[in-house]
């Protein structure tokens, strides 16, 4: 066997391997809507927070650990499920003072880029579109366990809600929005491939 026929054929074997290990490390997940949950906090009139919650609508998370650039998440959030236990209150969060959910009914988080931190930590960037505004967020993501065929994970953001175009009530609601994720996926297809 020549030097030339080997050296292909080590390539190929390598190729082959390789191949294999990216696709036994891929993994796809769908979030649960009943049991994630999606939390934020804003300041009002300066001194006290509004607390509410919003309903996860469907998302699903393609891991590759043997090349996160092929990783993803994506998730859609029912913007009219909006709930800070006040009824009067959440109706004018759905208006067009806000939310403006009879125009945009949904929020939409899709990522760009996936990589590990110190700590456990993993950095997820990406793209959040509310009020039909696209502005990239970063994601600090922790706390992620795994059993069986399920798998959690605790992540925070802060976004200025006037990026996206909500003003209403100038300094009386305070521009930095605090959202805390607390997302349950199931496992769909192991060792599937992310697209």
């Amino acid at each position: 066997m020549s030097v030339a026929v080997l050296r292909r054929a080590v390539l190929a074997v390598s190729l082959t391997a390789a191949a294999l290990c990216s696709t036994a490390l891929a993994s796809a997940w769908e979030l649960d809507p009943a049991a994630s949950r999606i939390a934020f906090s804003v300041r009002n009139l300066s001194i006290a927070h509004v607390d509410g919650t919003f309903r996860l609508a469907s998302g699903r998370v393609a891991l590759d650990d043997a090349d996160m650039s092929r990783s993803t998440i994506e998730a859609v959030i029912d913007a009219a499920s909006v709930d800070t236990n006040e009824p009067k209150r959440d109706a004018h969060l759905r208006s067009a003072d806000f939310l403006d959910v009879a125009r945009y009914p949904s929020i939409a988080f899709r990522s760009t880029r996936i990589e590990r931190a110190e700590g456990g930590h993993w950095k997820v960037t990406g793209d959040l579109t509310l009020l039909g505004r696209t502005r990239p967020v970063l994601l600090d993501v922790d706390s992620s366990t795994s059993e069986g065929t399920r798998s959690s994970a605790h992540a925070t953001t802060t976004i200025d809600r006037r990026d996206f175009g909500m003003t209403y009530a100038g300094f009386a609601v305070g521009r930095q929005v605090v959202i805390t994720i607390d997302a349950v996926g199931i496992n769909t297809a192991a060792d599937a491939s992310p697209e």
